[in-house]
């Protein structure tokens, strides 16, 4: 009799860690957003002028997460947001430099214009964008 019981009991275990993937399935485990390198909104963009020295492009979108060391002229911002299950957003985002001064950029996302709502403004996507030469001070 003891013996029936133990041999139940190991096909019972058994058959139950085969489920175990199944069980799984049916219960969908949460997923964390994940975000990774440098966010760089709307806001941010407008603050761009050409003419700009690497410091102050440096203040305003903070340290480039990719500098060519062959190409010193180019920095890349690169953004890549998960939201759970979905698929991966990236935005890129390169600035080029002609000496110590900004000269353009291309990317993803486009510059807001002076007096354009900022953060809620649909804005299209474009990879050119113009930047307006710096005010004389």
């Amino acid at each position: 009799m003891r013996s029936y019981l133990a041999a139940t009991l190991v096909a019972t275990g058994l058959v139950a860690g085969c489920s175990f993937d199944s069980v799984v399935g049916v219960v969908d485990p949460y997923r964390i957003d994940i975000r990774q390198g440098n966010y760089v909104d709307q806001e941010m963009l407008s603050q761009l002028r050409r003419g700009m020295s690497r410091d102050q492009v440096r203040y305003v979108l903070g340290s480039p997460l990719v500098v060519d060391l062959f190409r010193t002229d180019r920095w890349d911002y690169i953004y890549n947001f998960r939201a759970g299950r979905s698929e991966v957003q990236q935005r890129v985002i390169s600035l080029y430099f002609e000496g110590n001064v900004l000269d353009r950029l291309e990317g993803d996302v486009e510059a807001a214009q002076p007096g354009e709502a900022g953060a809620g403004a649909a804005v299209a996507r474009s990879r050119v964008v113009e930047i307006p030469p710096a005010e004389p001070r």
